[in-house]
């Protein structure tokens, strides 16, 4: 069992522009099944042998896919988003970045009533090594394990994943969710999702100043908490209201700020790295606790 996704997951790109067709081809590479690309006037071709539809749902009906990737440009990322909502797909992970928040709370609103997960928007995707990628992660930074992840930041799930392997700690499945205001798969939930997975045996926390979904994430723990967690908070350094990369990463007086992050996981029992470097060493005592 895994997070989401797994060597069964069936997955349709929609964008199938340069980087579509770039990250397409680096996901068949890795074994993840690829099954069909979207792209409105193109149904009936194939680029790079990936069969072509006009929409989510012809593809769909014709290949049992279960799951999207969007490269869609911001402007029409948002319609792409609910096209694959509309078609009832379990898994959809949008890698486009600039999406106006005022669209991302009319798909929120959507998501709510469907049956449909959604990670990111402005995210690297999601993983379960040596099964299925689905993303722009660079698949040589995991391997196979029991650690769980997810993450705000997607450079940092690179180089926290790439710690992790290189210390002999394999992953279960990595969540890179996107460090927009709103995005599908907030840190909570995926955190309760792999706390409910019987594959994970430890998790790796990794977020950033704004927002409230860490301390969120944290209380969650602290109640239902199954196995061992460590954290990291990214941006200690950032000045009050300055934007720091993310369109997430606003702290405004003391709402969001990663000392109240820090206090909470702590308060939670979960011991919050100062470096990502400290991560697997905590993993370790973390497991052997």
């Amino acid at each position: 069992m895994s997070v989401l996704l797994n060597r069964n997951t069936r997955v349709l790109v929609q964008g199938m522009g340069r980087e579509g067709r770039f990250h397409a081809g680096r996901m068949r590479e890795y074994g993840t099944q690829v099954v069909a690309g979207v792209s409105p006037g193109s149904g009936g071709t194939d680029r790079d042998g990936i069969r072509m539809y006009d929409t989510v749902a012809a593809a769909v009906d014709a290949t049992g896919a279960n799951a999207s990737l969007i490269f869609v440009p911001a402007t029409g990322a948002a319609d792409a988003i609910l096209e694959s909502i509309d078609a009832d797909l379990p898994l959809v992970v949008c890698i486009t970045e600039g999406i106006p928040v005022h669209d991302m709370l009319k798909i929120a609103a959507v998501l709510a009533e469907s049956r449909t997960t959604l990670i990111g928007p402005n995210c690297p995707g999601a993983i379960t090594p040596g099964e299925c990628k689905i993303g722009i992660m660079p698949a040589e930074n995991f391997s196979p394990g029991s650690v769980g992840f997810v993450s705000r930041s997607g450079t940092l799930t690179y180089e926290i994943a790439d710690g992790l392997t290189r210390a002999g700690l394999g992953q279960s499945t990595c969540l890179g969710i996107g460090g927009d205001p709103i995005v599908g798969l907030p840190t909570p939930d995926a955190v309760r999702l792999l706390n409910e997975d019987p594959t994970t045996e430890a998790m790796v926390i990794v977020g950033e100043i704004g927002g409230s979904a860490e301390e969120k994430a944290a209380e969650y723990m602290r109640a239902f908490g199954r196995k061992p967690a460590v954290a990291f908070i990214a941006g200690r350094s950032a000045p009050p209201g300055k934007r720091m990369g993310h369109a997430g990463a606003i702290v405004q007086g003391d709402q969001g700020t990663a000392g109240s992050k820090v206090r909470a996981f702590e308060e939670a029992g979960i011991p919050v790295a100062n470096a990502p470097s400290e991560i697997p060493a905590l993993v370790r005592e973390a497991l052997r606790a």
